[in-house]
């Protein structure tokens, strides 16, 4: 199907265990979002750092809600609603946001844990956020690699396309069945040659 099965509708055929990466996704962006949440609180009205990524934190853990967790869904109990071009934009800025999270987490734990006014509390919330969040980086480009492979190498027609019309598929024509060959006369049998008459006896002179 080639770029075509990119913007097509309908879940392409893709093995089960992306099923449960995606499961996985949605599960650690739950801890991020706690541990987002968590260094929020100890900051307080942002007097020491803003908040700036915590909230960017918890904003890719809800968003990966959406996207994850809103995909599976779609695939389980409504295939037929499943737009793959969503789905693929959806994914590439799961990727982006969170490799900007977890870097940005890193840097801001390596602060507050390496300096000499350290906020042990803050630092190691960040740094969970980091940890996990570079997982989750991790899984969602594996799920997007394959995601694109199953759609680009699909084979079999998933309904219409998103963008654009269909083309209408021409049915084969149906040629006529060639007449059976004739089977060859049986040859006939030789019939055995006829045995010659006897010659009569000459009839006695009177």
């Amino acid at each position: 199907m080639g770029a075509q099965g990119l913007i097509a509708v309908g879940v392409p055929p893709q093995p089960l265990w992306l099923l449960y990466i995606k499961i996985a996704i949605v599960v650690l962006s739950l801890i991020v979002l706690a541990l987002g949440a968590y260094s929020l609180s100890i900051d307080g009205l942002g007097y020491y750092y803003g908040g700036g990524a915590g909230g960017m934190d918890i904003f890719v853990a809800i968003w990966s809600f959406i996207v994850y967790g809103g995909s599976a869904a779609l695939e389980i109990w409504a295939p037929a609603h499943f737009y793959r071009i969503a789905a693929l934009i959806g994914q590439i800025l799961s990727v982006i946001f969170w490799l900007s999270a977890w870097a940005w987490s890193a840097s801001s734990a390596s602060v507050w844990l390496g300096a000499w006014y350290r906020y042990t509390s803050l630092g190691g919330a960040l740094a969970g956020c980091a940890a996990m969040g570079a997982v989750v980086w991790i899984l969602a480009i594996v799920h997007l690699v394959f995601f694109i492979r199953a759609s680009v190498v699909e084979t079999t027609p998933s309904g219409q396309a998103e963008l654009g019309q269909v083309k209408a598929e021409v049915p084969p024509q149906q040629y006529q069945q060639p007449y059976p060959a004739q089977q060859p006369y049986p040859a006939q049998q030789q019939y055995p040659a006829q045995q010659p008459y006897p010659q009569q006896q000459p009839y006695p002179t009177q």
